[in-house]
């Protein structure tokens, strides 16, 4: 196993070989193939001392009990046997493999720099802002928002590419101490390329704190959302919006019974913003080669620029390989945190191959790859495994703790619990700008993932992670899927997969504004699950069937019915 980590090392800097990217998936599918015999062993092994306390490894076979008793539990243990020579096998063709035929050489892991925090804040509440023309554009749209508060409703638009920083201005306008408390209602809404208009509509209701029921219809909910800001003023951010049906053909009609409002849209897209009939533009521009060097040195942590003032002209140059996007010179900035502060450090971050990684989709490539390349071991399954969310889906700090732990992610500290050590994970995944956490709760036990960083996640992790409608998971090859996500609207959830693969899944969530029922027989489906999470089903009681699902560590109830 020592000997295969060396050569993973050589590997993950060859993943544009298709022969080596076979490699990895052969030697990803004998390591799940391990974890199932250890918990099998264990399980077994647990059960039959719990049958017969009195025996041990140094005890006769079967002093303590009748023979025929004791033939099922030899039989069991030779099936077990088999599997741990079949694997041991199977791990030494991967390993001749990888040697003798890919040339994989023996690299030695690179050292991991931790830039974990163990504080349970972060020094960035507010979006990092920088450069005067972004100070400028603020108090412009500020400006525009109170001096047209007035109007029935007025409609701004802000425009860019992804990462440009729409939201983080968009997020600064919504919370000038200037607009603060002066509307009677106030509400921010992500409304994300796909969206159920229920769903929608009850998170408008719940930011102007308005009470409604699980099963109300569009209709209904429309209704209760008109009468709740009837003759009031308004102040509404729809962010990434990709459709301009959200404003025209669902909002607008119940948002019409209102006396005055203010309504802000951030998109990508000129056409959705002048669809939805904005009166004011604009478009944030990438960032000029002295502002991004700004942003990436305060994205350090650094208190002054003449800490690194001599650094400035290859992080100058960095900035232009980031080319001007602000969520890539955010991550790069984690990177080189992590680096001694010299430009020969510098410069071989510069250098890496991760930055013309021809197999990741464009926009994925450089500073974005780069950050997850540069990861340590331990981190990298736990920013994987945020693909399991849906877009913008809140994310809940307690619940990847437990999930990081039970999947066997957390490394063993000495002296310290599993889960004291995943939240440091979280913490440090935040501090290297993976994860924006929601600033409101000042531990930061919320967060979320900017959608470019949740498509490098689902692109990395595409033929073990699956998240969307279960009838698309009928499609897939389950031979490697691990983890599942099922995201839906429907009242219930039903999986017709009988007679595909074995499922080797470790993990089944359930994500939706609905409280779906799940049918029973679907937790047949998964014999090695491990995190079963229902937050969002209707479930009313626990199947019978759970009880005979052997791994399972972690298995989430709230919310029962």
């Amino acid at each position: 196993m020592n000997q295969i980590q060396c050569f993973l090392n050589d590997a993950e800097q060859r993943t544009e070989e298709s022969s080596v990217n076979n490699w990895l998936g052969e030697l990803k599918d004998a390591m799940y193939e391990a974890d199932d015999i250890i918990d099998l062993a264990r399980c077994d092994g647990s059960k039959l001392l719990a049958d017969h306390p009195s025996l041990s490894r140094n005890s006769a076979a079967c002093t303590c009990f009748s023979f025929l008793s004791c033939l099922p539990n030899i039989r069991r243990r030779h099936e077990i046997a088999v599997r741990i020579r079949n694997f041991n096998n199977k791990l030494d063709k991967i390993s001749k493999l990888g040697e003798r035929f890919l040339k994989l050489q023996n690299l030695q892991p690179k050292e991991e720099v931790s830039a974990t925090r163990k504080m349970k804040t972060c020094e960035l509440v507010e979006p990092n802002l920088v450069g005067k023309e972004t100070s400028r554009a603020c108090t412009r749209l500020v400006e525009l928002v109170l001096s047209h508060m007035e109007k029935k409703v007025y409609k701004i638009g802000i425009v860019g590419t992804g990462g440009v920083g729409k939201t983080a201005l968009a997020q600064k306008i919504y919370n000038d101490y200037k607009i603060k408390g002066i509307f009677s209602k106030q509400a921010w809404i992500r409304v994300s390329q796909e969206y159920s208009e229920d769903s929608l509509l009850k998170e408008v209701l719940r930011n102007i704190g308005v009470d409604y029921k699980q099963d109300e219809t569009v209709g209904e909910l429309s209704r209760k959302l008109a009468t709740a800001v009837e003759n009031k003023s308004f102040f509404l951010v729809l962010d990434d919006v990709w459709q301009h049906g959200v404003w025209t053909n669902l909002l607008r009609t119940p948002f019409d019974t209102a006396a005055t409002g203010i309504i802000l849209v951030t998109t990508r897209n000129d056409t959705v913003a002048r669809a939805i009939g904005v009166e004011d533009m604009h478009r944030v521009e990438l960032m000029s080669d002295d502002v991004g060097w700004e942003l990436l040195w305060k994205s350090m942590s650094i208190n002054e620029e003449i800490e690194v003032l001599n650094l400035r002209g290859v992080g100058m140059e960095i900035v232009r390989m980031c080319g001007g996007l602000p969520l890539a010179i955010k991550v790069i900035a984690s990177v080189l945190a992590t680096k001694e502060k010299t430009e020969n450090q510098w410069r071989k971050v510069m250098k890496k191959s991760a930055w013309s990684m021809s197999n990741v989709p464009t926009e994925l490539r450089g500073a974005l790859y780069l950050s997850y390349d540069e990861l340590p071991r331990y981190l990298k399954q736990c920013f994987l495994y945020c693909a399991l969310y849906p877009e913008d889906w809140s994310m809940y700090r307690d619940d990847l703790v437990r999930s990081w732990v039970a999947e066997g992610f957390v490394e063993k500290q000495e002296e310290q619990l599993l889960e004291d050590t995943a939240e440091e994970y979280y913490y440090e995944l935040i501090h290297r700008n993976l994860l924006q956490p929601d600033p409101t709760y000042f531990d930061f036990r919320i967060c979320k993932m900017h959608d470019l960083l949740r498509q490098l996640a689902q692109h990395l992790s595409q033929d073990e992670y699956f998240c969307g409608e279960p009838q698309s998971l009928e499609a897939k090859s389950l031979s490697r899927l691990r983890r599942i996500s099922v995201v839906t609207d429907k009242d219930s959830i039903m999986l017709s997969i009988v007679g595909k693969e074995h499922i080797r899944a470790r993990t089944l969530h359930v994500c939706s504004m609905k409280s779906p029922r799940v049918e029973n027989t679907v937790f047949k489906l998964f014999p090695c699950i491990r995190v079963l999470d229902l937050t969002s089903s209707a479930i009313q009681n626990i199947p019978d069937c759970i009880g005979t699902l052997a791994f399972y560590g972690y298995l989430i109830l709230m919310g029962l019915t």
